[in-house]
């Protein structure tokens, strides 16, 4: 067992659709280890009352966590990343790599969700059908909104700014990227956390996408994270 202390208890929210007939509250329990390795957990809202958990309070879980899809057993790695619509997990079966993503209802001020699980389906088809590059979409468990992702390796965009070393190629294919979208009157979140070069080729790793407005293209938003201006810079002060 490992122990770990909570930064945050987190709670559903599911907007003017309302908590799905029959669904137990569920709250998202952030966690922090004594390296400062990160990991969450969900768990019932009536469990974490009983155990009197709150902010600051330590727990103790199994040092190896084991996530499910559809009944067959991954083996995380790490955190990736928490989005808008989830948490992604660096996992492995033992044989090979994926990316796990946990769909979460924690509030967003900023952007109004339908249904999450549907709404990456519906995105991901779409990005399919436009030809954007993305890691495929491999299995989905519709019960535990979980879906399993192909993984890519290397850094992101955001890392390749933070570092100077942003390749030239990044720019040209992401330009390559929006000339497919706009056409199809389509934009997708171009903040650089959601891409990847692997092997030369640009990978957008979200499946994330909206109906074209100009003010949030590329050219007009995506592009002040880019490099490192004061909309950069600000970013990373503040998070």
């Amino acid at each position: 067992m490992k122990k770990y202390k909570i930064t945050d208890i987190i709670e559903d929210e599911f907007g003017c659709e309302g908590r799905p007939e029959g669904e137990e509250p569920m709250v998202t329990i952030l966690l922090v280890d004594d390296t400062g390795k990160q990991r969450s957990i969900r768990m019932a809202d009536k469990l974490a009352y009983e155990k009197k958990l709150d902010i600051g309070a330590e727990m103790e879980l199994p040092e190896e966590e084991i996530m499910t899809l559809n009944g067959k057993e991954y083996k995380v790695k790490k955190l990736l990343g928490k989005g808008k619509g989830g948490y992604s997990y660096l996992v492995t079966d033992g044989e090979k790599e994926y990316v796990l993503k946990q769909i979460h209802h924690e509030p967003c001020s900023y952007y109004q969700f339908d249904n999450k699980l549907e709404a990456e389906k519906r995105d991901y088809k779409r990005l399919m059908e436009i030809g954007i590059t993305m890691p495929k979409l491999l299995d989905i468990d519709e019960t535990q909104e979980r879906i399993l992702k192909e993984y890519i390796p290397g850094d992101t965009v955001y890392q390749q700014v933070e570092k100077d070393a942003l390749p030239e190629i990044c720019l040209q294919q992401v330009k390559e990227m929006c000339t497919k979208l706009y056409a199809a009157h389509t934009n997708i979140d171009y903040f650089p956390t959601n891409f990847i070069l692997w092997q030369n080729v640009l990978y957008y790793v979200d499946y994330e996408c909206n109906a074209y407005m100009e003010e949030w293209n590329f050219e007009n938003w995506g592009i002040k994270y880019w490099s490192k201006t004061k909309e950069f810079l600000e970013y990373e002060r503040t998070h």
